[in-house]
């Protein structure tokens, strides 16, 4: 079980998607009491450039300059975590925040990566209709698309595809309408009817079990909240029917938690703005507390 202190860190880049709201989501959480309820550190929060309306004509990715720019100083203060031997938890902000995290631990070693989305953000920029690097991530992230993003401080891939687990999604229409390119046969894929198929418990064990190889030095969880329900969070800018009930999302995280080779999680596209009665925050927060909570 993990025991280090933790840290939160605010992340609020919209830069990978056109629209904004998830700018929002720490200060909903934090509103919330997430920090005293799991007794974690404000670390601060970082700024984030403006955003361009067009897509950058060399890459066809919104904002990718911005981007490549922004995500070493994410790292930058994720490595300040670590260096001070707390865990960090990253307040996004929209789902490109992942290139900042991931930069963080590429540095120090081989780390995997726990990728629990609705959506398998793996569009190649000529097939995301608005250019959004937030459906690109998980591509970007693992070496495929522009290196101005992939390769960011000649570091790429970030993570290797084999070292990563996409979980969950569940946007298998969305990728066959507009042709998105398929997740490589190295990279492990758990989705939505799998994971059903094998039962949650299952599937997050054999999830975590690929991410605990000897080979690598630990993995950081990825969590949006569009993985969960539509029903249950509608508040996320994609809507997708279907996903995670409350419980499952907590049975997954406190199998990754209780592997002890977690090293730190980030949150994203919780859009406070589209959250009408407060629910979909609330539950979110509360489910987070009951997972990053428990302790030995």
């Amino acid at each position: 079980m993990q025991t280090l202190p933790y840290a939160i860190l605010e992340a609020p880049s919209t830069l990978g998607l056109a629209t904004d709201g998830v700018e929002h989501l720490p200060d909903r959480l934090l509103s919330l009491g997430l920090a005293e309820r799991i007794h974690a550190r404000r670390a601060g929060r970082l700024a984030v450039p403006p955003k361009d309306p067009a897509p950058d004509p060399e890459t066809g990715v919104l904002n990718a300059g911005a981007i490549a720019a922004w995500s070493p100083k994410l790292a930058d203060a994720v490595e300040a975590v670590l260096d001070t031997g707390e865990f960090p938890i990253v307040l996004g902000g929209d789902c490109t925040i992942v290139l900042g995290s991931m930069l963080a631990f590429r540095r120090r070693g081989r780390y995997g990566l726990l990728f629990i989305d609705g959506n398998a953000d793996f569009f190649q920029p000529e097939a995301e209709p608005n250019g959004e690097g937030a459906s690109m991530d998980l591509a970007l992230v693992t070496g495929y698309g522009p290196s101005l993003l992939t390769n960011i401080e000649d570091r790429g891939p970030l993570v290797r595809p084999q070292d990563a687990v996409a979980f969950a999604y569940r946007d298998h229409k969305d990728q066959e309408e507009y042709e998105s390119q398929p997740l490589p046969s190295e990279l492990k894929a758990i989705d939505l009817p799998a994971l059903r198929a094998k039962g949650i418990e299952a599937a997050a064990r054999e999830a975590v079990d690929h991410l605990t190889r000897e080979e690598l030095d630990g993995f950081f969880i990825h969590l949006d909240a569009d993985c969960l329900d539509d029903a249950i969070m509608p508040a996320v800018d994609f809507r997708v029917p279907g996903g995670l009930s409350w419980e499952e999302l907590g049975t997954a995280l406190q199998v990754a938690m209780a592997s002890g080779k977690a090293v730190g999680i980030e949150i994203t596209i919780y859009n406070p703005r589209l959250d009408k009665d407060g629910s979909a925050g609330r539950g979110f927060a509360d489910i987070l507390t009951t997972a990053l909570g428990r302790r030995v």
